[in-house]
């Protein structure tokens, strides 16, 4: 083992870690929005549903 070995191991470890902070980082924020913009998808789905329930109830009444 050489000398160079004391700077390249942990050098490629740190370039490693920073990599891996900034992919993690980048797949949590894009999990975080397809979960918001599913939530809405939802809400948006349940207040058509509600819509067309009151819709309907009151025409055929």
């Amino acid at each position: 083992m050489t000398s160079s070995h004391i700077l390249f191991i942990p050098g490629v470890l740190m370039v490693g870690l920073f990599l891996g902070f900034i992919l993690g980082t980048r797949a949590a924020r894009n999990r975080a929005d397809l979960e918001a913009r599913r939530l809405a998808e939802r809400q948006a789905a349940r207040e058509a549903r509600a819509a067309r329930k009151a819709a309907t109830s009151s025409s055929s009444e």
